[in-house]
């Protein structure tokens, strides 16, 4: 088997739904017996530089009102998740979008909330 460099990984990456990553994460826990995102959470507040407005931020739906295909189209738009993946986070709320800028979170923000969302930053 070919080994793969972290950049040829990290473009691979970018290629693939969200569901498709977490689905990598699980066959990592299972075959390695490690949990992946728990490293990088725990290396994360070590970067931290004291600046709150520049956190990491994550983009809560809370609500997708009444116009559930636009959000639905907006949500699609900003994860690129398939039609049921987004369908199911306007149906039950939760993250959009987890751990990037705070300018890109009320970017994201704004877009939802004009489609018809309640939304909250995390």
């Amino acid at each position: 088997m070919a080994k793969f460099t972290k950049d040829e990984f990290i473009s691979g990456l970018k290629e693939m739904t969200l569901l498709e990553i977490k689905e990598l994460v699980d066959a990592m826990k299972e075959e390695f017996g490690v949990d992946p995102s728990a490293v990088a959470v725990a290396a994360a507040p070590a970067a931290d530089d004291g600046a709150a407005e520049d956190a990491a931020k994550t983009v809560v739906l809370k609500d997708c009102g009444a116009s559930k295909i636009n959000v639905i189209k907006v949500i699609r738009e900003i994860t690129g998740l398939g039609l049921v993946e987004a369908k199911a986070i306007a149906d039950n709320g939760g993250n959009v979008k987890e751990n990037i800028p705070a300018d890109e979170a009320n970017e994201i923000k704004a877009k939802l909330e004009e489609a018809g969302a309640t939304v909250e930053l995390a």
